[in-house]
């Protein structure tokens, strides 16, 4: 299954992250390099937010990513959820369907 973490930023965002960017780079790295972290990246115009897309068998993983998440630890995300996401078309797709 498809998971996605979403993240709300602080208002200055952008003018905070440098301090925490590195930290939390390296945070998503084990995630990624192991094959959970499929793709994510923050929101652009406005910079308010972003989405992290992780494929695992229940949401406990993104939940666990966003609890030691130095953006969280560090008050740059001032609020986080997680949705199952049932994808269906695409070549990643956790269950295809055949399309007419």
């Amino acid at each position: 299954m498809h998971y996605i973490l979403f993240y709300d930023y602080v208002p200055d965002y952008l003018e905070r992250r440098g301090a925490f960017r590195d930290a939390h780079l390296a945070h998503a790295r084990p995630y990624l390099e192991r094959g959970e972290l499929f793709i994510g990246g923050a929101f652009a115009n406005p910079a308010d937010g972003a989405a992290i897309v992780f494929e695992a068998d229940s949401p406990k993983l993104a939940e666990d990513f966003a609890r030691a998440d130095p953006y969280v630890l560090n008050g740059i995300v001032t609020g986080w959820r997680v949705r199952e996401w049932t994808t269906v078309v695409g070549r990643d797709a956790a269950a295809p369907v055949a399309l007419p």
